[in-house]
């Protein structure tokens, strides 16, 4: 589904990634984990077009993302959740979540608006509610979501438990269980692994810009 290789990302003259490489097989959920400074935001970024890559290839289908343009990514089926949830202030919460309708399109948005829904019954309870009104761990739902209208194939999702109350870290990480059994392909980026012991299949850490050590951990 996405194969990195050769990944090599600079932030003016500091090299920030060095020759990474990693891989999210199709319906795999895997992880990035990494202390903060790491890399992993960087990362993301870059794959979704925010950063510019200096070298390597990031495949997705027959695509690779590093040579198109940041618009056209999400248009491919791939969601992206940043670590500080990026919600227009002056939007409500479904606004937020409707953003990428109003980008690219989707065909069929009521009908993914009702499944993330169903999916995340809290973000419906909430959906009239203007983005500045809600907890840090809401706020983090409402990303999910809007990440999820685009992300049909794909999600990258950069530290979506750091920061929140437990009660709602819980939440989302069933959410992810959830979608786990649905099949999505999910890149999940985490300073560690304790909430998700059980739901990832492949387990990448980095250290320093560079992937240090893969795991599997599929039954």
């Amino acid at each position: 589904m996405l194969k990195v290789q050769g990944l090599d990302v600079d932030i003016g003259v500091t090299p920030i990634l060095r020759q990474v490489s990693l891989e999210v097989p199709t319906g795999g959920m895997c992880g990035l984990i990494g202390r903060n400074g790491a890399g992993k935001t960087t990362f993301m970024r870059s794959v979704m077009g925010l950063l510019k890559a200096k070298t390597g290839s990031a495949g997705f289908d027959h695509h690779d993302l590093i040579k198109i343009p940041d618009y056209e990514r999400a248009r491919l089926g791939i969601g992206y959740m940043p670590e500080d949830r990026k919600l227009v202030p002056s939007l409500t919460a479904e606004e937020n979540i409707m953003i990428p309708v109003w980008s690219t399109g989707i065909a069929d948005a009521e009908t993914r608006l009702q499944w993330i829904y169903d999916l995340i019954p809290e973000a419906k309870e909430f959906r009239a509610r203007p983005s500045t009104s809600l907890s840090g761990g809401q706020q983090k739902m409402v990303a999910l979501a809007r990440a999820l209208m685009v992300g049909e194939r794909l999600l990258l999702l950069d530290e979506p438990t750091e920061g929140i109350a437990p009660v709602l870290a819980r939440r989302i990480i069933d959410v992810l269980s959830n979608l786990k059994k649905e099949g999505l392909s999910v890149l999940i980026a985490e300073s560690n692994d304790t909430h998700l012991k059980g739901l990832l299949d492949r387990t990448y850490v980095i250290e320093r810009g560079s992937v240090q050590q893969q795991e599997s951990t599929a039954a």
